[in-house]
């Protein structure tokens, strides 16, 4: 690997565009060729895992407001829609589709520096292959760039510390993403990388307090910009520059300010592009540093006894997951009943609660209203606290990836004094964990998602096609989209008020 270190630069530097983080970064995508068969495997996981979650949010408000949108631009050649068969132009298929993989907040992720959920690349690479002709092997060749991208970025760039939104780390890996796909040079690349950067750097206020659907939005958002910035890139249109290093540009004012250090690791020419393997995916429907926390709770119910027994539940954890979607967040919906979907899947009081109760968790059941009103669970949950541990804040940013740990240890004293506590470090799905998730795992996934929605045959025509990818021709590219009921979307589509379009 080699380590660029990107700090500010006044203007009168002149700092030469070959040293500046946007130009490593398009040449990283410009020069991803060979892929390794386990980093090609694993984005096929990843597309896979992506239709999983797209089908099971179907009718979910915001993925029909994100369709609504997107079908009212029709286009030819065009992409394809998840739960339609019309084709609309690729950055509206983006947003679209990408609205539908993140509505669940259930697919990939990757934690280090900075958050992310990296699958959120693939609908607008998926969408700008199928618009332009191109292949499955093209199109995984995209997909693992912008993973490398991505997971270089958030490995070095900490956004969150300065609340700055995941999605610009985004909208980069997917400008490099495009890049590789097209095999676009990579001066254009870097114009694009920087028009993506420049416009989607947002604030974290999406994610804190009352979270509302603009959640599911925001990575659509930056996939739709994106395509935008590469179509402009490719027409010879010019970015603000240095985006990254300038006086006044990204690291200057949205981060450490002018003495910014930072250092992002990016795999040398002909180095395997390999941090894709370094990702993972999730069981659970909820904040990834929830589900080892769902684990865990699924592993110490059975020594709690009756639950109204418990007087307080502490969970000891990093403090991410303390100030993030814990109490030390200092939202009290975090504690509110009424408080919407969203804003329950940021409330590891309120995940852990239900989790010990039930002793499982579902993408839907356990955020229904009247789960959440529950009185015993809502008493429950009241008594769930989070403390930040720095032991687990040193794991949680562990070099060595094998290593990292995102659970804590949980501390319950019953009414008696009786104290019972256990502790996992990773989910169980983890690489590291106990049942590390692998092909027949994800291929469970898709089918019990996607139940009652896409026939078993048509559950076999995309697994087959998905594992097919690297030999796909563009014409095939349909066969990842399942086949539904469309007349089904049609009609709740219909319920929906009209917009401008």
């Amino acid at each position: 690997m080699i380590e660029h270190h990107v700090r500010v630069h006044p203007s009168a530097d002149r700092l030469p565009r070959e040293e500046q983080l946007a130009w490593k970064l398009a040449a990283v995508a410009t020069g991803t060729e060979e892929l390794g068969p386990g980093s090609a495997a694993m984005a096929v996981n990843r597309v896979i895992d992506n239709a999983s979650v797209a089908v099971a949010s179907l009718l979910r408000r915001p993925v029909a407001v994100a369709r609504a949108q997107a079908l009212d631009h029709h286009a030819a050649p065009g992409a394809r829609v998840f739960g339609s068969l019309t084709r609309v132009s690729p950055e509206w298929a983006a947003w679209a589709n990408g609205t539908a993989v993140r509505e669940l907040d259930f697919h990939d992720t990757y934690l280090a520096a900075d958050y992310s959920h990296p699958g959120d690349n693939i609908p607008p690479l998926l969408a700008v292959a199928q618009h332009t002709g191109r292949t499955g092997a093209d199109l995984l060749r995209g997909i693992v760039a912008a993973y490398e991208v991505h997971v270089a970025l958030v490995r070095g760039v900490c956004l969150h510390a300065h609340r700055v939104d995941h999605v610009a780390h985004l909208s980069a890996a997917t400008a490099c993403g495009i890049g590789t796909l097209l095999r676009l040079p990579t001066d254009t690349v870097y114009q694009a990388v920087q028009q993506a950067v420049h416009t989607t750097t947002a604030t974290r206020q999406s994610r804190k307090g009352e979270i509302s659907s603009w959640k599911a939005f925001a990575p659509a958002f930056a996939g739709k910009a994106a395509i935008e910035a590469v179509d402009r890139a490719m027409r010879g249109e010019t970015s603000p520059s240095p985006i990254y290093e300038g006086e006044d540009g990204f690291l200057a004012w949205m981060l450490d300010g002018p003495q910014s250090d930072y250092t992002v690791l990016l795999p040398e020419p002909g180095e395997p592009r390999r941090a894709i393997l370094d990702t993972y995916t999730k069981e659970h429907s909820a904040e990834y540093q929830a589900q080892a926390v769902i684990d865990l709770a699924r592993r110490v119910r059975e020594r709690t006894g009756p639950l109204d027994r418990v007087r307080s539940v502490v969970l000891h954890t990093s403090h991410h997951t303390h100030h993030v979607i814990g109490s030390g967040a200092g939202d009290p919906q975090k504690y509110d009943p009424r408080a919407s979907r969203e804003t329950l899947d940021h409330s590891v009081p309120y995940i852990l609660a239900v989790a010990l109760e039930d002793g499982a968790w579902h993408h839907e059941r356990s955020y229904a209203p009247e789960r959440a009103r529950r009185p015993e669970t809502v008493a429950l949950w009241r008594k769930i606290t989070t403390v930040e541990d720095p032991e687990w804040t040193r794991r949680y940013h562990h070099p060595d990836p094998r290593r990292r740990a995102f659970g804590g240890r949980v501390v319950i004293t019953l009414d008696d004094g009786t104290v019972v506590e256990d502790e996992l470090a990773v989910a169980d799905a983890h690489p590291a964990g106990a049942r590390p998730f692998d092909r027949p795992a994800y291929e469970r996934k898709f089918r019990t998602l996607t139940e009652g929605v896409v026939t078993p045959a048509g559950q076999d025509r995309f697994l087959n096609a998905a594992a097919d990818l690297p030999e796909l021709k563009a014409s095939d590219l349909d066969e990842l989209f399942p086949a539904v009921d469309t007349g089904t979307v049609r009609d709740f589509d219909a319920t929906l008020p009209k917009g401008l379009f």
